[in-house]
């Protein structure tokens, strides 16, 4: 199989040359939301869900009934520091439970009607520890990000991208914190739930990341490559995918927010064809969403990942297209419009 790109400088000419959405489909499905049988503006958010689906999707009548959940897991060397508080072994076992249909997200996924698969990546293979040297190599971040491209299917209508690795909120602090600034006080938060001196550790861990990298820290796809993760870089790498399919995606928690944050600082309105599922209750993410401009669905205090709280605002959105593209318009119920 012919690979889309070879080096992450390809990669970065792939985000720049991404489609746009489809203005003739997002007028189309704006005057049919003008006349179906609802005052205007009476469904609030889900009119503006219906009407920027079409746009991507190049159809009046979007759809969400064929979603797809891309699950990417990935192991950390920097999870050596301490910096969680379980083990990456644990990472391998969530992966089985992915696989066997145990996780809170394959409940979810076949709630809302969506294929699932799971992608491990080298678990028996951590990255370096960032403190020291690149998380990644160069052919590693391409490996990352290629398996995260290949596994979207432009068969399916929207794209929901999740992720298990343990030590990966420390990773997702390091790049918020390289390409947002701040500090690492700002993006450290509990994760898996660590103490007071996990927290301090977490910190720690990402100002020497910050400081072993500063010098490559102005590009974002480099921090990719020597903070991230390889299933950080896989979700990247699915976004995009999505994005030259014209396939929407919704957006997971603050690790996945991470992924989409690089892709955001390498290519002017890399993540137009994204919406935020939620806010989650890790502390910078709510930060994150409002750096990259997003404002989210829901709020539930979620803070698994796996891609979790995207799933859940499956439901909103399929909510929202149901209605926009099943109610009748005043014409064709034979209602007196306004």
């Amino acid at each position: 199989m012919s690979h889309p790109f070879q080096t992450s400088a390809e990669f970065r000419d792939l985000l720049n040359r991404a489609p746009a959405s489809d203005q003739a489909a997002t007028q189309a499905a704006a005057d049919r939301n003008g006349q179906l049988t609802k005052p205007p503006g009476a469904l609030g958010r889900l009119e503006d869900i219906a009407i920027w689906m079409a746009g991507w999707q190049g159809s009046e009548k979007p759809s969400a009934s064929r979603p797809q959940v891309v699950i990417f897991a990935g192991n950390h060397g920097v999870a050596a520091k301490g910096v969680s508080a379980f083990p990456p072994e644990v990472t391998v076992q969530m992966v089985a439970n992915f696989q066997h249909g145990g996780a809170a997200i394959n409940q979810l996924s076949r709630n809302f009607g969506a294929s699932m698969t799971v992608h491990a990546l080298d678990l028996d293979r951590p990255t370096q520890d960032f403190t020291e040297t690149a998380a990644m190599s160069e052919e590693e971040l391409v490996d990352a990000l290629l398996t995260g491209w290949t596994a979207v299917d432009p068969s399916y209508d929207v794209l929901v991208t999740g992720e298990m690795g343990i030590g990966n909120t420390t990773a997702a602090a390091a790049i918020s914190a390289a390409l947002l600034g701040g500090g690492a006080a700002t993006w450290v938060g509990r994760g898996t739930g660590v103490d007071e001196a996990g927290l301090s550790r977490k910190a720690s861990v990402v100002e020497a990341g910050l400081a072993r990298h500063a010098e490559a820290l102005a590009d974002p796809i480099e921090v990719l490559r020597r903070l991230g993760g390889r299933e950080i870089a896989a979700m990247a790498g699915a976004i995009a995918a999505a994005r030259a399919h014209k396939m929407p995606v919704i957006l997971d928690g603050f690790i996945c927010c991470s992924a989409a944050l690089v892709l955001a600082k390498a290519a002017e309105g890399a993540l137009d064809h994204c919406l935020a599922g939620h806010v989650s209750a890790e502390g910078a993410h709510g930060r994150l969403l409002a750096a990259l401009g997003k404002e989210p669905l829901l709020s539930l205090g979620l803070r698994l990942g796996e891609g979790s709280g995207a799933a859940l605002a499956l439901g909103v959105v399929q909510g929202a297209l149901a209605c926009h593209s099943g109610m009748a318009t005043f014409a064709e119920a034979g209602v007196s419009g306004a």
